[in-house]
C-alpha cells in the first residue's frame, strides 16, 4: 500500500515541514507501506481559476504543475495531510490544492495531523468538511500537536525526548492515527479493486 504524507503549508520559516518530517519516520516504521513525503512548496501551483468544477468538466486537459500535482496524488492508496492552522482555518496554499482535485482521491482516506494553538484544532474541523467534497474518506483519529512544534521536532523529524516520554503524548497520537490510516487504505483499496 502506498501512503503519502502531505505537507501543507508553503510558506517561510513554516515548522509543518519538521512535523511532516516526523510523520514520515513514524509511518515507515509500518509494516507493508510505501511512504512518501509530499511537500506542496515543490508544486508551484497558480491560484485556481478554472471556468468549470474539475469533477464536472469532462474535457479538462490539466497541464504543467497541475498535472504533475495530480499524477502524484494518484499514485497514493491513502493520505496524511499535516497541516498548521493558519488564521482559525487551513492554509490557502493547502486548500488551493484540494481544489484542483477531479478524482485521484476518490473512495481513498486521508488521515490528519494538525498543529498550532489548540492544536489546529479548527483547521481539521474545515479539513473535515473539505475532504467529502473530492469525494476521499476522512479518517476519524487525528493528531493534535498543540506543543511548540520548533521546540519538540528537529529539521529531520526527531520527537524531543519529553515528547517521546510523555504519556498519551503525540507519539502515542500518530501511531493510532496511522494505523487507522492504513486500515482504511487497505479496506478501500479492497472495495475498489472488487467493484
Amino acid at each position: 500500500m502506498k501512503l503519502q504524507i502531505i505537507i501543507g503549508s508553503v510558506r517561510q520559516g513554516r515548522q509543518t515541514a519538521r512535523l511532516g518530517a516526523w510523520v514520515g519516520k513514524e509511518a515507515a516504521k509500518l509494516e507493508n507501506v510505501e511512504v512518501e513525503v509530499v511537500d506542496l512548496a515543490d508544486y508551484k501551483l497558480p491560484i485556481f481559476d478554472e471556468a468549470i468544477s474539475p469533477r464536472f468538466n469532462p474535457d479538462r486537459k490539466p497541464e504543467g504543475e497541475v498535472k504533475r500535482w495530480l499524477d502524484k496524488l494518484a499514485e497514493a492508496d491513502a493520505y496524511v495531510i499535516v497541516t498548521p492552522e493558519y488564521n482559525r482555518s487551513v492554509p490557502g496554499a493547502l486548500k488551493n490544492a484540494i481544489d484542483y482535485i477531479d478524482f485521484q482521491v476518490n473512495r481513498k482516506p486521508v488521515g490528519l495531523v494538525a498543529h498550532g494553538v489548540t492544536g489546529g484544532a479548527q483547521s481539521v474541523a474545515h479539513l473535515r468538511g473539505i475532504i467529502p467534497g473530492v469525494l476521499a474518506v476522512s479518517v476519524p483519529e487525528v493528531t493534535y500537536f498543540s506543543d511548540r512544534v520548533a521546540d519538540h521536532v528537529d529539521d529531520a523529524g526527531t520527537l524531543s525526548e519529553e515528547l517521546q516520554n510523555r504519556s498519551y503524548g503525540p507519539l502515542n497520537s500518530i501511531q493510532t492515527t496511522l494505523q487507522d490510516t492504513v486500515w482504511y487504505g487497505k479496506a478501500l483499496k479492497a472495495a475498489r479493486d472488487n467493484s
